[in-house]
């Protein structure tokens, strides 16, 4: 019934990572019979090659990890790549963890530092192909099922194949570390596992690992802020300002705390004070909050009519059927019609039944309507030619509700 405002990220494609093979030795060959070529012959003979070298520059051999210890344990190794991770030194986290892996092969706690510290060098592709080794190892690890859980979520987020794995990661370590007694493991997961169903637009699932979550790290500025986040979704919004106001006092400078509440105080009317918050997020993250279009009412009509005016036949005689409003912010009462409650940053609503569907008493005078939301648009377009893109597909997005389409239909035609 609605199109919503995600946040996204950048989309990874897997690869598959090759290690030096040991060059094989010669087979000698039979002789070639009449009637045969040797080239033949030679074919017939399935031939062994070696795997290519790694891909980069080659580096310099690495100091040793514990130079003091010229004889320290794997173990303790990979204890020291987790410590420089800790204090910020990725290059050299790998280096100590690849040096573990040489001496101990399945060392899982090596191969998920190894992983880790991929991950904080932006090595996104290599990281997903060193967890899944490690979990190839220990499936079961919660640590390692930490990272890649994070990995997936944090990093690679925007497609929700992404975000459903990180999930699966999250939940499998919740569930090892409840195994291992590990509480504090434990409610980190909780956490990712949360941030995924936010992301995934399910925040009435998010709630509970999330309410974990702050239970477990009650001064973690993240898990407070997610937490709000969910609660914003849910329409829940004097707990959501409370959350997001803690989350602020925990991290004076969280730029996504003051957008939020930016966004609740311009619920409330008051678009100074919401005003003054989104500016201040600007300051802090300008890449992550642009300024918002300058498109006022009139423009925005203007907009609407111009993308009616541009669709198929079928679409514009489907919608002189329907009436099209326009109005700033979904109104409360529209998302609390649904269960669980629809965003408050949905860009677009049809209701009413299908038209497949007959029109009831409760449906009121206009049975059937559909809303385009101004301010969400404007807040989730860069530009005048990507806002004329996205009232369009919110007006197609919407006609296929009208048609009876549900929302994984019109998200598989790329219209979600």
């Amino acid at each position: 019934m609605f199109r919503a405002l995600r946040r996204a990220a950048g989309v990874v494609v897997l690869l598959t990572a090759c290690t030096r093979g040991t060059t094989p030795s010669a087979v000698p060959a039979e002789p070639a019979s009449a009637g045969t070529s040797a080239r033949a012959n030679a074919a017939a003979v399935p031939a062994r090659s070696a795997l290519p070298p790694p891909a980069g520059p080659i580096r310099a051999r690495p100091s040793p990890c514990l130079p003091g210890e010229p004889y320290a344990a794997p173990a303790a190794i990979a204890e020291a790549a987790d410590a420089e991770l800790f204090r910020g030194a990725p290059a050299r986290a790998l280096s100590c963890s690849e040096e573990a892996i040489r001496l101990s092969p399945r060392l899982v706690p090596a191969l998920a530092a190894r992983a880790a510290a991929l991950t904080a060098l932006g090595r996104l592709d290599d990281a997903r192909t060193a967890f899944a080794r490690a979990l190839a190892v220990d499936p079961d690890d919660p640590a390692t099922l930490l990272g890649a859980a994070e990995l997936y979520v944090r990093r690679l987020g925007s497609s929700r194949d992404a975000l459903e794995a990180g999930l699966e990661y999250a939940l499998r370590g919740v569930r090892a570390a409840q195994l291992r007694r590990d509480p504090a493991l434990g409610t980190r997961l909780e956490l990712v596992a949360g941030m995924a169903e936010n992301d995934l637009g399910r925040s009435h699932l998010a709630l509970p690992h999330l309410d974990r979550a702050v239970a477990g790290r009650a001064g973690d500025p993240d898990a407070v802020y997610e937490r709000g986040v969910a609660l914003f979704e849910l329409c829940r919004f004097p707990e959501a300002q409370r959350a997001f106001e803690r989350a602020l006092a925990l991290a004076p400078d969280d730029p996504w705390a003051l957008h939020q509440l930016g966004l609740l105080a311009e619920r409330r009317g008051e678009e100074g004070r919401a005003g003054e918050l989104a500016a201040r997020a600007r300051e802090l993250a300008p890449e992550e909050f642009r300024p918002e279009l300058p498109v006022d009412a009139a423009a925005f009509q203007a907009e609407v009519q111009a993308a009616i005016a541009a669709l198929p036949e079928a679409d514009r005689r489907a919608l002189r059927q329907v009436p099209v409003e326009i109005a700033d912010l979904p109104d409360a009462s529209d998302l609390l019609e649904a269960s669980p409650p629809l965003s408050p940053s949905i860009l677009g609503l049809f209701r009413g039944p299908s038209e497949d569907e007959p029109c009831t008493g409760a449906d009121g005078p206009t049975c059937r309507s559909i809303v385009v939301y101004r301010k969400n648009l404007l807040r989730f377009a860069r530009d005048r030619r990507e806002l004329s893109e996205q009232v369009r597909v919110t007006l197609l997005h919407e006609l296929g509700h009208l048609r009876g389409e549900t929302e994984d239909e019109l998200r598989d035609r790329g219209l979600e």
